[in-house]
């Protein structure tokens, strides 16, 4: 992996630059769609490549739980499996940790999952986390690390912290495939002295990229914004910063303008499946009764497959009859939105303009 810094912006510390996987180019700042299961829900691969998506995001627990890390080897790694030849990310099952609280049991060694499909047992540490990547053979893979929620007593932050860098030089011990990226992940909750800490011990082990995780899950936009203030000025310059499951775009807007390069979340595949449509006016809740005979597209001037074929007529009409198309056009204007509104981003701080950019975003919505 190689990441090229080529501009940034005059007033904010928003930056654009690309990163170069063996599997493409990702122009950063970049958003990338969310494929738990190898596959973003409701969606194609090619259909995902129409609506521009660089990269995505797949979970090494959950494939490993199924269909099996050497199912996917055996059959010539998760980019044949799933059908994409653009750049794949996969976490580590550190969110895991945090999102399967009562099926966990965690120690310095690593963590005992109970499985959420057949309620089996199994143990992970950073040895096998690394050894289940290395199978699926990702482009860029994550270290292991331990993801708290908010609130937590800062005691137990420190302590998670330690835990999570002393799985991290474990990680980067194991780690034997230099054709894979490895990045380490910053915890820490929201105390300062305990992220700049974490940061700067990982930093010191050579990473070849840094994430930031553990916000987003309950801490509000506020203090995510505060921990982003002190945490990315302290990463590498040379080196791409990931702002891991953060979707809400004021929230990807403020990262950007702290320097962030990457994001992921499942919002806007998870928001489309609701019924609800992302546009330059808002939120469009496509549910309502009054789009039922509504001719327009979903947004005016959107270029998506979904906005250049059908009406919001239409489309409410296959959700209301529960059609699994509606889920999937709904889903695509999603996705070719926030990749549109990462394109703007990216063009604006080459232009030098990205805060009045950002200012233009947040008052239209």
């Amino acid at each position: 992996m190689h990441f090229r810094l080529l501009a940034s912006d005059k007033y904010t510390n928003a930056r654009c630059g690309e990163i170069i996987t063996n599997h493409g180019l990702i122009d950063t700042p970049a958003f990338m769609p969310v494929g738990t299961q190898a596959t973003v829900k409701t969606l194609t691969p090619d259909q995902l490549k129409d609506a521009n998506v660089p990269a995505l995001l797949c979970n090494a627990y959950h494939l490993n739980l199924r269909p099996g890390e050497n199912v996917i080897k055996e059959l010539g790694g998760l980019h044949k499996f799933m059908k994409w030849d653009r750049t794949i990310i996969t976490d580590s099952g550190g969110y895991q940790v945090f999102s399967l609280a009562g099926l966990t049991y965690i120690t310095d060694d690593g963590v005992e999952f109970q499985s959420p499909i057949d309620g089996s047992k199994k143990f992970v540490g950073p040895e096998k986390v690394m050894e289940i990547q290395h199978s699926l053979g990702a482009d860029i893979i994550m270290a292991f690390d331990e993801c708290l929620p908010y609130p937590c007593e800062k005691d137990k932050a420190e302590r998670s912290m330690h835990r999570t860098i002393k799985w991290a030089k474990r990680c980067l011990c194991a780690h034997q495939n230099e054709s894979q990226a490895l990045f380490a992940i910053i915890q820490g909750s929201v105390f300062k002295d305990i992220r700049e800490e974490c940061a700067d011990r990982l930093v010191e082990m050579e990473f070849n990229g840094y994430s930031i995780g553990g916000l987003s899950v309950g801490e509000g936009s506020s203090l995510m914004n505060e921990v982003l203030e002190y945490t990315a000025p302290r990463l590498p310059k040379e080196k791409p910063r990931y702002l891991m499951g953060v979707g809400f775009l004021s929230d990807i807007m403020d990262g950007i303008e702290h320097g962030i390069d990457l994001f992921d979340c499942v919002i806007p595949t998870r928001n489309g499946r609701n019924g609800c449509a992302f546009t330059t006016e808002g939120k469009l809740k496509i549910h309502n009764s009054c789009y039922r005979v509504d001719k327009r597209p979903l947004e005016e001037n959107c270029n998506c497959y979904t906005c250049r074929n059908f009406s919001r007529a239409y489309i409410r009409h296959l959700l209301v009859a529960n059609e699994i198309l509606g889920l999937s056009l709904m889903s695509l204007h999603n996705i070719y939105f926030f990749e549109d509104i990462m394109q703007k981003a990216r063009q604006s701080i080459i232009e030098g303009s990205f805060k009045a950019f950002k200012s233009q975003y947040l008052s239209l919505h």
